[in-house]
């Protein structure tokens, strides 16, 4: 009897927790996501059961969700084009005072560490926190999916690339202000400044993909 409790405990907390993740993509179409400070998916579209940007089509610009996020564990798998230059940026406050999303987000770097013009700087390698740490294993090749983690939980952060943890850090800790002193965002006022925030995928000029995109709310 203790060993068929144990089993129905155990049965109930694994579906709990499968129903606590969310898809924040159906695979067909773009519903709950938007080009930011524009309405419509812009330059992205669905190919393949993907959302792939397309850096030839009219409508440039990151792609984000129409929701706000907090505490969560984001998961989802990437595919950059040989030679590209992407991100997953997060804790994106949209406002037209910032152009941009990455002047309010953190970003987790997405990359050709192969053939990027931007892969000299470890930090600014795939899995990287974007120009504040450098990743502790290396992504797949171009062309590859890639699959990673964010968990963001009252400001502490870790990232997995291909289940393997690559960065952990606490946002406003002596560990953070030293990583953020030697970063190009020291003096920008907006960054990391939003606790809750859209989730953003970076438009930098090169096809790049991202499927199977899910949220479990902490």
């Amino acid at each position: 009897m203790k060993k068929l409790l144990l089993s129905i405990l155990a049965f109930t907390a694994v579906n709990c927790t499968v129903m606590a993740q969310t898809s924040l993509f159906d695979g067909k179409t773009t519903s709950g996501w938007h080009s930011y400070l524009k309405t419509g998916p812009g330059a992205w579209s669905v190919v393949n059961g993907a959302l792939q940007l397309d850096p030839k089509a009219p409508g440039q610009g990151d792609l984000i969700t129409n929701k706000e996020y907090e505490n969560y564990e984001l998961s989802l798998e990437w595919k950059i084009a040989e030679g590209g230059n992407s991100g997953i940026i997060f804790g994106v406050h949209e406002d037209p005072s910032f152009d941009q999303t990455y002047l309010t987000g953190i970003e987790m770097q997405v990359l050709d560490d192969a053939k990027a013009e931007d892969r000299t700087q470890p930090t600014h390698r795939a899995g990287a926190l974007y120009d504040m740490r450098a990743p502790a294993h290396q992504a797949k090749p171009a062309g590859e999916w890639n699959k990673v983690t964010i968990r963001k939980l009252n400001g502490h952060l870790t990232f997995w690339l291909n289940g393997e943890k690559v960065i952990e850090t606490q946002i406003g800790s002596a560990d953070w202000k030293e990583m953020l002193d030697k970063s190009k965002f020291k003096t920008w006022k907006g960054f990391a400044a939003y606790p809750k925030g859209h989730i953003a995928l970076q438009d930098h000029g090169a096809v790049v993909a991202f499927r199977d995109i899910k949220i479990k709310e902490l």
